[in-house]
């Protein structure tokens, strides 16, 4: 098992506001400037715009009435991944120990780098200026002994900062931090918390884990118990294969049909199981995700007998968890859909003994990839979804 050493070599590395970010380089009229991207549904804003209370996933009516001076552009996925890839070719040029978490962050491991590279303070400087030299975007790392204080050090040092984490301070820069800066704690778990008097991580840590096991269950317990000591011995994974594939859309907040609903749902699916046919990938548990008008969430997930890549077998399942939660949609309205498919395996372990069915039903899945790789994505669709946006496609890390 990976210990943490006594030196802080993790460089949680995050861009600030990443596609308003974007948009701002680009722009040099948006410099300085309030900006959201998204028109409808707030994809992503600028510093300038958040010190107004503009938030990601706010409806854009609301964030505009929140900063009426706030200049709305489009998202440009393409523009974005093209950021990512040059960002991330200066985390691979820093060190070969990269861990990627989204096309806008990662972990880094330096240690062991410092006759060749330099202090890890040094080698994370060097990188914060080779990133706004190399791709013109601010970026603020966090250097800790754990990938989750190095984590918790950025987010305390955004935006455009740097922050170390000595070791002999650890638990003097956490313990006074509110309890929302542990990893898995939400608004439900942070309101459990804090009915109980618990606002900081240091009320958390002095809790026995057992007192934190009865309250919040044992995983969620435990967990919050190490996390509260900074006791996370996860080392750097290079070339960590997702857990799970998915795709959501944000839906605005006008009225949506079942018709409707049910397109936006198999366009979600075509995509996430064309990204998984892409990957080699087959996967068991199909999961639901839903935000409605008033911001709470619902899951829904249902596991399969046995793993599929297949596109009929996931829709199927995926309308079956629709129709579950039909009648909190009716009642709270709905703004966002995702799905995704966990429990991922390789595709090739499953191709013995397929059923005939299946198989011709694999075989014409990658037929139209095919079609689609050659003439575009829309090249192929459902009818359902002629005529309908599609919604925009973000840019990942690779499956």
């Amino acid at each position: 098992m990976f210990v943490p050493d006594g030196e802080a070599t993790i460089l949680h590395a995050d861009l600030d506001a990443f596609y308003a970010s974007v948009e701002q380089r680009d722009d040099p009229r948006l410099r300085g400037r309030p900006v959201i991207v998204g028109a409808g549904v707030v994809l992503a804003c600028s510093y300038e715009a958040k010190a107004y209370g503009v938030r990601t996933a706010m409806n854009g009516g609301q964030a505009y009435r929140r900063c009426p001076q706030a200049i709305v552009v489009q998202p440009r996925m393409s523009a974005y991944s093209e950021a990512s890839k040059a960002v991330f070719a200066v985390f691979e040029n820093t060190t070969p120990l990269v861990e990627g978490l989204s096309i806008d962050e990662a972990f880094l491991d330096v240690g062991g780098l410092r006759k060749i590279a330099g202090t890890p303070l040094e080698i994370a400087r060097r990188l914060r200026s080779e990133v706004l030299a190399e791709v013109g975007l601010p970026i603020t790392v966090g250097i800790a002994r754990t990938k989750f204080l190095a984590k918790v050090a950025s987010g305390v040092a955004k935006p455009d900062g740097l922050l170390l984490v000595p070791p002999d301070r650890e638990l003097e820069f956490l313990h006074p931090l509110a309890v929302e800066r542990l990893w898995g704690v939400g608004e439900v778990t942070a309101e459990k918390l804090r009915n109980r008097g618990l606002t900081k991580v240091g009320d958390v840590a002095i809790l026995p884990e057992a007192a934190l096991v009865a309250m919040l269950g044992r995983a969620s317990g435990r967990h919050l118990h190490a996390l509260a000591h900074n006791r996370d011995p996860r080392p750097i994974e290079v070339g960590r294969r997702r857990r799970s594939i998915g795709s959501q859309r944000a839906l605005g907040r006008s009225p949506k049909s079942a018709e409707t609903l049910d397109a936006v749902l198999a366009g979600l699916v075509d995509r996430v199981t064309r990204r998984m046919r892409s990957a080699g990938r087959a996967g068991r548990t199909v999961t639901l995700r839903l935000r409605f008008d008033d911001f709470t969430r619902a899951t829904r997930s249902h596991t399969l007998p046995q793993a599929t890549g297949q596109t009929r077998a996931i829709l199927i399942t995926a309308r079956s968890l629709m129709a579950t939660a039909r009648p909190m949609i009716e009642k709270q309205g709905i703004t966002m859909v995702g799905i995704s498919v966990g429990n991922l395996e390789s595709e090739a372990s499953l191709q013995l003994a397929l059923p005939f069915d299946k198989a011709a039903n694999d075989e014409l899945d990658s037929a139209l990839d095919g079609v689609r790789d050659r003439f575009g994505i829309n090249a192929v669709t459902r009818g359902n979804q002629l005529g309908r946006d599609q919604g925009l496609t973000v840019p990942m890390l690779p499956d």
